[in-house]
């Protein structure tokens, strides 16, 4: 099965599959994905914004920088009891891991950062997975993530480095890297992947999967987002995505990935029961639960419940 995992991905042999007939495209994501996940299996992971708004950064797509007017209130870090206590009840309604994000433009040491630390120990030390996306990282930083019992960061590309100077010009797509470097090699796990209907081409897509798919070892989770508009925004009169690009984007990343969680990410609420359908035959198999993600509007966790029975799927426990 070793022969599955490819650490050579070019943008032209992404391309290739992702252009494939639907159907097919849609057998080869599959037959992978049977091979190395449970095919009924949907992992539920909840986000909490820990810090909101005020951000420095420039990127076109977000509410929560300081640059635009969108209505997002500012918010000082949470305190530590607050976040424990929702990450208990994250649990308690069936997730298994919690993601935590803070609107910071890079990790700054000093008293933060030290809370954050404290908040990493307190979810771990509740048995479930701990993320947390908090901007660019040094190597003693992501170190010291690790020491607390940090199980994944998320850092993603958004886009391909073509792509990425019309959509972000605060930092650069090599600094995205070094964060990704700075986490791996303190031994934790990368969440990295991007988003999609911000004005990229299926090439754009297929580039930012093999930038994905040249890390080694690959992404263990593989967000895939889908553009939620926001007023305020220079994105905020992008045109609609067809869904039929965004189940290829997950079939591809399946297919570039075969280990990794493909998440389906911000978006899903703009998408018919029937595409999410076919992000998930597509190899999709991790869902943010709860009705929201950091500022943006996401299903209820009784929605997501009703399709997943539904469909016959189950979530992990």
């Amino acid at each position: 099965m070793t022969a599955d995992i490819h650490h050579d991905w070019t943008t032209e042999r992404v391309e290739e599959r992702y252009h494939l007939p639907l159907t097919e495209l849609l057998y080869q994501a599959q037959t992978l994905h049977r091979r190395y996940h449970d095919p009924v299996a949907i992992q539920r992971c909840t986000l909490l914004s820990i810090k909101t708004g005020g951000c420095p950064e420039d990127c076109a797509y977000c509410p929560q920088s300081a640059r635009y007017e969108t209505g997002i209130e500012r918010e000082n870090l949470l305190d530590r009891s607050d976040v424990v206590a929702t990450a208990r009840r994250a649990r308690e309604a069936g997730a298994t891991r919690f993601c935590m994000g803070a609107a910071w433009r890079e990790v700054h040491d000093g008293p933060s950062f030290d809370s954050v630390l404290q908040m990493v120990e307190d979810v771990a030390a509740l048995g479930m997975e701990v993320c947390t996306t908090l901007g660019m990282l040094t190597a003693e930083q992501a170190r010291r993530l690790k020491s607390a019992g940090l199980t994944a960061y998320n850092h993603n590309l958004d886009t391909s480095p073509e792509f990425y100077p019309s959509i972000i010009t605060t930092r650069t797509y090599q600094d995205r890297l070094d964060t990704l470097r700075h986490v791996q090699e303190a031994g934790i796990a990368v969440c990295s992947g991007g988003i999609v209907g911000l004005g990229e081409s299926a090439r754009d897509r297929c580039a930012m999967l093999a930038e994905l798919g040249r890390l080694d070892p690959h992404p263990e989770s593989l967000p895939v987002n889908l553009l939620v508009r926001v007023a305020g925004t220079p994105l905020a009169d992008a045109p609609d995505l067809d869904p039929i690009d965004l189940v290829r984007t997950v079939a591809a990343a399946r297919i570039v990935a075969p280990k990794a969680r493909v998440r389906l990410s911000a978006g899903r609420l703009s998408l018919s029961a029937e595409a999410q359908a076919l992000c998930f035959v597509a190899g999709a198999n991790s869902i943010f639960s709860g009705e929201k993600l950091l500022t943006s509007p996401n299903p209820s966790v009784d929605e997501d419940e009703q399709l997943v029975a539904r469909l016959g799927l189950r979530f992990w426990t």
